[in-house]
């Protein structure tokens, strides 16, 4: 008996297939095998073609089936991550109306801005625990002013999840989860988000049908099934966004574990039991894959939009040509914490919600000719990732939550020696590292919602922990210090932006 999971990212999908009775992962796969393209007809915006992700889906589908040569009949669940906060705008007959307006399009601030000072920061962040920001509601804000010929014409809209568990299985469904990252769920009067909607003036028949994250939410129809090589009437039972759905794969369910990523985006997502928000809004406050009214579980997230970008980017720009990843880890491992005095603050890839929404770029601060090398320049770049992470903690930590442990996935970043003892050092966090990924996560969770496993104990009884990272408590003077003159400098840069 197996189950099957699908990653939607922007930049790939990734399809895996995992084993019930031992939990392990027999096949995987994704496409495209080069980075997925992202269109930006104006700058700012970054949008694709949600058909895009349907057909590298079934590729995905099809290697998988072929590497395991599992029996389609033995598939018993299937199950969702995909990338937050994206829009997909579908007509009466399900076709898509315009392209995906994605995460990491910015078009949309000035509309969630604008509502978040007429209806009042305090009513906002009360009732959303954010400021209605960058997220799906404003992109559809964006929509109806825009475009109105495409906003008259929608039936319902979507997250990327949405449209996929839509293209598999024919009906139109969401998540509480997923309105919480839309902003579009009241948090506390326990419904959809009627003020917002009523301002930027949406007819609630635009919305899915709310189903619980682990629960049967369509059956695979047999167009889908013919495409992908599947069962008819397979379920989808399981499908949440790539941040909670990585905190799920990694076991993190419960108040003060912390998960994190360090890929194309730096994320800590740490588990809350209280709503409660930053005044600032800073850090963004979702539902939990188990979240419910009764019991409050919240998934508080930092991101930095950088972290990928700026690593390869002193890969192709810094490091001496040629060389990998493991490489380029090694040399920056040869300067001393602190990359004597040389301080990189590494936001340049768009507004950081960290920062406010300001977008100072990336900066390079304290260099000696005299002294610094390539091997002080790559060590800086990663201090400045993990100063970063630092950053957002202590938001998390001011609104009473305690970091101690972080849960994250031997992959990108956490793969880097320096990156893991640089960031339990200055957080004091022992880091615990991991097999696995988030649609071997999906699966797992398509096994829970299913009912084949129990709980969350038996679905992840087979997690494998790959390694430990205790903080460097000797040298925490040294590693505090670097901070304090990081923070100088983001001081410094978001003043400079302001004038």
């Amino acid at each position: 008996m197996y189950l099957l999971g699908y990653d939607i990212g922007s930049s790939s999908v990734k399809a895996a297939l995992v084993e019930v009775e031992n939990g392990l992962c027999v096949a995987s796969a994704f496409y495209p095998k080069s980075e997925a393209e992202i269109m930006a007809p104006k700058p700012g915006w970054a949008e694709q073609n949600p058909d895009m992700w349907w057909q590298n889906l079934k590729l995905a589908t099809q290697a998988v089936l072929q590497q395991s040569a599992v029996s389609a009949a033995d598939i018993k669940a299937i199950g969702i991550s995909y990338q937050m906060h994206g829009l997909v705008c579908v007509d009466k007959q399900q076709q898509v109306l315009r392209p995906s307006i994605i995460w990491c399009d910015s078009r949309a601030v000035p509309y969630g801005n604008k509502a978040f000072r007429e209806l009042g920061e305090e009513l906002c962040l009360q009732h959303l625990l954010n400021s209605p920001g960058n997220f799906t509601a404003a992109k559809l804000a964006w929509v109806k002013e825009n475009e109105p010929h495409v906003f008259e014409r929608i039936d319902k809209i979507m997250l990327p999840g949405d449209y996929i568990a839509m293209r598999l299985t024919g009906v139109e469904v969401t998540t509480l989860s997923g309105l919480s990252e839309c902003m579009l769920w009241d948090f506390r009067e326990g419904k959809t988000a009627s003020f917002l909607m009523d301002y930027f003036g949406f007819p609630a028949s635009i919305l899915p049908e709310v189903k619980p994250t682990f629960s049967e939410q369509g059956r695979l129809t047999a167009v889908a099934a013919s495409e992908l090589g599947l069962c008819e009437g397979t379920p989808v039972t399981y499908h949440a966004g790539d941040q909670p759905n990585n905190a799920l794969s990694l076991n993190v369910f419960h108040p003060g574990e912390i998960a994190s990523t360090a890929g194309t985006s730096g994320v800590v997502f740490g588990i809350n039991d209280k709503v409660a928000y930053d005044a600032l809004s800073r850090v963004n406050s979702f539902a939990h894959v188990n979240y419910t009214t009764q019991q409050p579980r919240l998934g508080v997230m930092f991101c930095n939009n950088c972290t990928g970008i700026l690593n390869s980017w002193m890969k192709k720009t810094v490091a001496p040509e040629g060389v990998s990843y493991d490489d380029m880890n090694a040399l920056a491992a040869q300067a001393p914490i602190g990359s004597d005095g040389l301080t990189v603050v590494p936001f340049g890839n768009g507004a950081e919600r960290v920062l406010e929404n300001r977008e100072i770029g990336c900066s390079v601060h304290g260099i000696d000719f005299n002294r610094h090398t390539k091997q002080h320049m790559l060590r800086a770049a990663q201090e400045g990732i993990v100063f970063s992470f630092k950053y957002g903690i202590e938001v998390m930590e001011a609104m009473g939550m305690s970091v101690n442990k972080i849960h994250a996935g031997k992959a990108n970043m956490y793969l880097s020696p320096l990156f893991t003892k640089t960031l339990a050092s200055i957080t004091g966090a022992v880091i615990e590292l991991y097999d696995t990924d988030g649609s071997v996560g999906a699966a797992k969770g398509a096994g829970i919602g299913a009912g084949i496993y129990q709980n969350t104990e038996e679905a992840f009884a087979s997690l494998e922990k790959l390694g430990v990272i205790e903080p460097d408590v000797a040298h925490k003077d040294a590693y505090l210090e670097a901070y304090g003159r990081w923070k100088k400098y983001v001081k410094m840069s978001v003043e400079y932006s302001e004038k």
